[in-house]
């Protein structure tokens, strides 16, 4: 088959004329920032994950930093979470002055290890008869697999934590036939660009807890008063009262038009990651320098990213080369992720060496994340297929030749 001779992009959104007449119905009303469509997508978005409250945000880092300001953390709490993720998750728990405590990772599902979780949480030197300073546990679903979250519930019951989860990559995931977004007692969505449902930028907290869902909304914008959007409207007052000093984290109608049409479509759009998921998966099940994702059956991929583990031990490359001999192909690829703690703040701040996360920092120097997203046509994905599979075969090790004289 001929080569590609234009790139192929890592991530694309897919976006179709219903989006577009959403968003022009928007622009036209005049209520372009928050308004009645963002209310609307919190509602739908709440009954599509099954909790009762849903506050959209501009980010799931927004969603993040208001989730721990709900739940009261403080300078010098504690909060365990996984060095394999992006910054978001760890930079807003320092943003309060308090500590992310990084757990390892299991390497079979690049998420949390819950018995790490209590390992860890035993190291800390607090244990139980101090749980002030312990305050939360963020585990992340790394590429839309949900962590083992009864585990962790477990565990943090047991030493008294609040769970957040990171479900950036998680929608529409489902653990143990329910679908993330209604489990734990907050949990964080992102809608970036290359997200299966996306608002350009945007978040969403959920929870079941109406305490928790009242102050991360009067938060997002500035401490003002409940639903103080309505002052412009004619069932609002313009009075306002200002509770708190807040942030300016509120969602616009112009991205909730997106997202209300996008969620529409979520079933769909997974199914078209899931069968790019399982073309990639019987691709290579026949290369022995590659490692698909594994998946468990009780639980319901996201598919949001495809990872697969180079054997480094059977290539002639690094992974680094690997990647740029892909981009060569034209096939773009990225890395998820550089675990935190190799980068220079964590490493200065907390004094942080590679091997002080071991699965985490092996899995790193292997991993390479491949394109997977609706827009891709059948024929994109034979390009990532045959690219992959050319890589691989040239870059194989030839097995070495014993010395050894024959007899």
């Amino acid at each position: 088959m001929s080569r590609r001779t234009d790139f192929l992009h890592f991530a694309l959104p897919l976006i179709e004329k219903e989006e577009l007449r959403e968003v022009e119905d928007t622009l036209r009303s005049g209520w372009i920032t928050s308004g009645p469509k963002v209310k609307r997508f919190e509602e739908e978005f709440a009954d599509y994950v099954g909790t009762r409250h849903a506050v959209a945000v501009n980010s799931c880092t927004a969603a993040m930093h208001l989730s721990l300001d709900a739940i009261g953390l403080k300078s010098g709490d504690i909060v365990f979470t996984t060095p394999y993720t992006f910054a978001a998750t760890a930079e807003v728990v320092r943003y309060f002055k308090a500590r992310p405590v990084f757990v390892d990772i299991d390497p079979e599902t690049f998420n949390m290890d819950p018995q790490k979780l209590e390992q860890t949480i035993l190291k800390t030197g607090l244990g139980k008869d101090n749980k002030a300073a312990m305050r939360a546990v963020i585990p992340v679903h790394i590429a839309g697999l949900p962590c083992e979250l009864d585990a962790i519930h477990a565990i943090a019951r047991r030493y008294g934590l609040k769970v957040i989860e990171d479900a950036a990559h998680a929608l529409p995931a489902r653990y143990k036939g329910a679908l993330i977004g209604g489990l734990s007692d907050l949990t964080c969505f992102s809608f970036y660009a290359t997200k299966t449902l996306t608002t350009a930028e945007g978040g969403m907290i959920c929870t079941a807890d109406g305490e928790l869902a009242d102050r991360c909304r009067i938060m997002s914008l500035h401490g003002v008063s409940r639903d103080a959007w309505k002052r412009y409207s004619c069932e609002g007052s313009w009075f306002y009262e200002i509770t708190e000093p807040g942030f300016k984290y509120n969602m616009t109608d112009i991205s909730a038009a997106l997202g209300l049409q996008q969620l529409r479509k979520c079933g769909r759009m997974l199914q078209m990651r899931q069968e790019i998921a399982g073309r990639y998966t019987a691709a290579f099940s026949d290369l022995p320098e590659i490692e698909a994702p594994r998946v468990s059956g009780d639980n319901q991929h996201a598919w949001h990213l495809y990872i697969i583990r180079l054997n480094l031990d059977r290539l002639s490359c690094g992974r680094n080369e690997f990647i740029e001999q892909l981009k060569e192909e034209k096939i773009g690829t990225s890395v998820h992720f550089i675990p935190l703690h190799l980068h220079p703040y964590y490493r200065q701040k907390y004094g942080y060496v590679p091997h002080d996360f071991p699965a985490a920092y092996e899995l790193y120097n292997r991993v390479v994340s491949l394109p997977i997203y609706p827009a891709m046509s059948g024929r994109d994905v034979d390009d990532v297929i045959d690219a992959v599979r050319r890589v691989a075969k040239q870059n194989r090790k030839t097995p070495a030749i014993s010395s050894r004289a024959h007899i």
